[in-house]
């Protein structure tokens, strides 16, 4: 008996047993609005978490901050402009490191005086300061008079007078008196030298002296001193000790110019020679010098 026989016409088997029927599509439940509009939208993407950036790898070894301090130093650019203000800068220091040292020299001279030295001192730089200002103001009183003058002329006729005076003082053709010193240098040994006597004319003009004769004789400003024998020949006139001077200028400033530490006093009584200083009211140099006329130079007012 076949598949077909044992099967009726409706399909059920002829045996009696239920026909394998299919399952029926089961109908779709009630869907409430949340689950289609979940449905509807599309899946949810999680977000991306951004990775922490990682340095670019290079074939350069990385840096350390004082490699990099001294890449960004040097090679150094400079500018003209810091060229030059460097330039001014180290001219300036210069300068000031010179100022200290010459002010440190001179502060170390004198720091071996004494109080009674330094007080001296002191009052011959007052002194000189004094004069200087002294001269000063007479040279604006006549600069006024020959401004404020009626009659500049005559005015200026006067200052010439006058100047020509003063410049045969200062050239020995003309006498001259004021206040000043005597200085006396008893030399019994022979050991005082031309030079020395030099050097006591170069104090006393540094110390303002306007006038200097020397055993009769008239210092200028081209007197020499030499040695002859076993004296001294001023401007070729032999004299003999003792050497007497006679100056004119002020006396507070003369005398304390001779007698100064290390000065002309103290070196020629190293030599064994008696020096004597004394000041006066009125001295008169006497000794004059012919008046020279010059070969070549001729006034520019001609």
């Amino acid at each position: 008996m076949n598949d077909h026989d044992a099967t009726r016409p409706d399909g059920t088997p002829r045996d009696g047993s239920p026909r394998n029927e299919s399952p029926r599509a089961e109908p779709p439940r009630d869907e409430t609005p949340t689950t289609r509009l979940r449905k509807e939208l599309p899946q949810e993407v999680p977000a991306a978490v951004p990775r922490p950036e990682q340095p670019e790898e290079s074939g350069k070894p990385t840096l350390t901050g004082r490699q990099r301090l001294v890449q960004g130093l040097w090679p150094p650019r400079v500018s003209r402009a810091q060229l030059i203000v460097a330039l001014l800068l180290f001219g300036l220091g210069f300068g000031l490191a010179v100022q200290v040292a010459s002010n440190s020299e001179s502060g170390n001279a004198l720091r071996g005086a004494r109080q009674e030295d330094l007080v001296r001192i002191l009052d011959e730089l007052d002194d000189r300061s004094q004069r200087l200002e002294d001269e000063k103001q007479g040279l604006e009183k006549q600069r006024q008079e020959l401004e404020n003058s009626s009659d500049q002329a005559e005015e200026a006729r006067k200052q010439t007078v006058e100047k020509e005076k003063q410049l045969g003082i200062l050239a020995g053709t003309v006498a001259a008196q004021g206040p000043g010193i005597t200085m006396v240098i008893e030399d019994t040994k022979g050991t005082v030298e031309a030079d020395m006597l030099l050097d006591a004319i170069q104090e006393l003009r540094a110390a303002g002296a306007e006038a200097i004769q020397v055993n009769g004789v008239r210092v200028v400003a081209g007197t020499y001193l030499t040695e002859s024998g076993k004296s001294v020949s001023v401007d070729g006139n032999k004299i003999n000790t003792p050497y007497r001077f006679k100056v004119i200028g002020k006396p507070q400033d003369l005398e304390p110019a001779l007698n100064i530490p290390g000065g002309v006093v103290q070196t020629l009584e190293k030599e064994q020679a008696t020096v004597s200083v004394e000041r006066s009211t009125k001295i008169v140099v006497d000794a004059l010098r012919a008046a020279e006329q010059p070969d070549y130079a001729r006034s520019s007012s001609q």
